[in-house]
């Protein structure tokens, strides 16, 4: 029973770091919820301390990134069609330009975005999808150092992989 445990739990922290960069996916509460099942399922357990706060980052972490790519895009004066046209672009550059899409994806969306809004020149867009491409990298890689803490926290409390 504690190796199919495990495998649950490797799975879920897997895709957990998958979700830091796949937009559907919620990266850190998946991490948390491999955490959760080490703790309560396995034969190791984490202090009652470190669940919470965890919980408590994995919330805030969350919340941030939701708002960190919107604040982006919105401080160069971009809308709703240039934050729609990240997300969209991020989705279509993951699948038709992996690994780079991640990337490419959020910013030529925002640019496609930003140029169908009424007044809006390429340079006015560039600087839009450079907000929202900021505004996506910063909460990315604040879920992926989530995500990996909770993957360090597993294995620093497993003591015979050490």
């Amino acid at each position: 029973m504690e190796i199919l445990v495990m495998i649950i739990i490797g799975i879920l922290l897997f895709v957990g770091i998958i979700g830091c960069f796949v937009p559907v996916m919620p990266g850190p509460p998946i991490s948390y919820g491999g955490l959760l099942v080490f703790h309560f399922f396995s034969s190791h357990s984490i202090e009652e301390n470190t669940l919470w706060f965890m919980a408590f980052v994995v919330i805030a972490v969350t919340v941030f990134d939701l708002w960190v790519q919107i604040y982006g895009v919105k401080k160069f004066g971009g809308t709703k069609k240039a934050v729609n046209g990240s997300i969209i672009g991020l989705i279509i550059g993951i699948f038709f330009l992996p690994p780079f899409g991640i990337i490419i994806g959020p910013f030529l969306g925002a640019f496609i975005g930003a140029r169908m809004e009424e007044n809006s020149d390429a340079n006015k867009a560039i600087k839009i999808a450079l907000g929202a491409l900021a505004g996506f990298l910063a909460g990315t890689m604040l879920k992926l150092s989530v995500s990996l803490y909770i993957i360090y926290l597993v294995f620093q409390t497993i003591p015979s992989l050490w």
